[in-house]
């Protein structure tokens, strides 16, 4: 017979009390990670609880005789929390009854409550039918095998196979929701918002990247000069925040100055073909966000597009062993195969991303696509002093896509 659920949570709250006071003194980094992994496995056994309790609540309409609207609202009562976490909670609850593959998932802590958001946000009224068949057992297998950004973009992906027409009205919603509001305060202060779409904010926000790059560069120089030694980031005379203020008036600037007759820039397109993907076919900014085909059909008439060819296991055409260094086609193919960084903590498209060579040049190593890893300069440098003894000529540097 089971116990009484009061008895099981005051058993669960003297345990917790008693973790809360464990001595951390002297513990080496592996007991701490592992015991950090650990909590991530019970957070999900309590939450996948807590759920289950949530969910028959719900049922009842336990919440009704309090005089309050609905659940949601009882929950933002009692607990003090946003009605929109409240409302989030439910859903998860609900969506359990139904999923019990998620919740097995959920419980063992495999999933988060990000990746149930994100799982459940592919869940439409138009996609209900596959996503509870086979659907949504093969994006927990992403989930529980890559990193969050790569189990989003597999979702993302899905949901444009499986409901076309769907992906592309909520594209054109992204789009209808675009705004930029600029507006003077009394005092002359100018104060302002912007919303863009996935493109829009692309484009806007690596050009605004690179002009505050040069700015930062040009704080470095100033900041060493005038210090007469290697400066650190409080020597310098701008925020980051203030260097991106005055890259935003430098950008608008360099748009008035530029000549009349000059090239627009335009956006590059790498069209991918034969590349095996986790979830139907690839379409994504260089971030890795997952387009729609009507998004990007109207810069089609005033983008570059470029042409990269992979074969069964993401292998781009070699263009030359003899090189030191990762150069034009051989680069390109490198970035475009990878896309983020090789460390698995690390799963941001670089700032200022580098190719290096897996087994080092400087000990043999070719310069060739198979030796070659997408890295940023952190991570670059960090290998340098925590060398993998697996790092071999042989080794498949290793993508989601391949």
């Amino acid at each position: 017979m089971a116990a009484p659920l009061a008895d099981v949570l005051d058993r669960a709250g003297a345990v917790l009390a008693e973790l809360r006071e464990v001595d951390l003194d002297g513990l080496v980094d592996d007991t701490l990670s592992d015991a950090l992994l650990s909590m991530e496995r019970l957070r999900g056994g309590l939450d996948v609880a807590e759920a289950r309790v949530l969910s028959r609540w719900d049922a009842q309409r336990s919440w009704q005789s309090s005089g309050a609207k609905s659940g949601a609202a009882w929950l933002a009562w009692k607990q003090r929390v946003p009605i929109g976490i409240a409302r989030q909670r439910l859903r998860h609850a609900r969506a359990l009854r139904t999923l019990p593959a998620v919740e097995e998932a959920w419980a063992a802590g495999d999933l988060d409550r990000a990746h149930v958001t994100t799982l459940l946000g592919a869940r439409t009224a138009r996609t209900t039918e596959v996503f509870d068949g086979d659907g949504h057992a093969r994006l927990l297998g992403i989930a529980r095998s890559y990193g969050f950004v790569s189990f989003k973009a597999a979702c993302d992906r899905w949901s444009m196979v499986v409901d076309a027409d769907g992906a592309e009205q909520s594209a054109a919603d992204d789009r209808d929701a675009r705004e930029v509001h600029l507006s003077q305060s009394f005092g002359g202060m100018w104060f302002g918002k912007i919303t863009l779409d996935p493109i829009s904010g692309e484009i806007v926000s690596s050009t605004l990247q690179g002009i505050e790059r040069e700015l930062f560069e040009a704080d470095w120089a100033e900041a060493t000069e005038r210090l007469e030694r290697p400066p650190m980031i409080l020597d310098l005379q701008r925020t980051p925040a203030q260097r991106r203020a005055d890259a935003l008036v430098e950008m608008a600037v360099r748009a008035r100055t530029a000549p009349s007759d000059g090239r627009r820039p335009a956006p590059l397109f790498t069209v991918v073909v034969g590349l095996e993907t986790l979830c139907g076919p690839i379409l994504e900014l260089f971030n890795r966000t997952v387009l729609t085909p009507g998004t990007v059909a109207p810069h089609l008439t005033e983008a570059d597009v470029e042409r990269i060819v992979f074969d069964g296991r993401s292998r781009v055409l070699d263009v030359g062993r003899q090189r030191r260094f990762f150069r034009g086609a051989l680069r390109r193919g490198i970035e475009v195969r990878d896309r983020t960084c090789f460390h698995d903590s690390c799963d941001e498209v670089p700032q200022r991303p580098e190719v290096d060579h897996i087994h080092e040049a400087s000990k043999g190593g070719e310069t060739t696509q198979d030796n070659g890893r997408y890295g940023c300069g952190y991570h670059n440098r960090w290998r340098q002093t925590h060398p993998d003894p697996d790092d071999d000529p042989d080794a498949d540097p290793g993508s989601p896509f391949g």
